[in-house]
């Protein structure tokens, strides 16, 4: 049997994850995955939102689609970095 969080590659460890998607469907079915691994669960909608949360949280991985709206994920990415955000991307 895999270990828990072994769907994302995530290990024995418990985590906190920020899911960044601008399709709630996509949100949903992966935080309802991590959830059900145990892991702690935050969403952003658009880039926008992710810096924001970022900038307010400790996330242990950061989960994000590339192509969004206001900011695609490459350009999150970069503000994070920018900003000092080490967090997996």
């Amino acid at each position: 049997m895999p270990p828990c969080g072994a769907f994302l590659g995530l290990g024995e460890h418990m985590y906190k994850l920020l899911v960044v998607d601008d399709e709630e469907k996509i949100r949903e079915l992966i935080g309802k995955y991590a959830k059900f691994e145990g892991h702690e669960v935050d969403f952003a909608e658009d880039g926008m939102q992710a810096i924001e949360k970022c900038r307010d949280n400790n996330y242990d991985i950061v989960i994000m689609d590339i192509m969004m709206p206001k900011l695609d994920g490459l350009q999150v990415l970069t503000a994070l970095r920018e900003q000092g955000v080490a967090t997996p991307v």
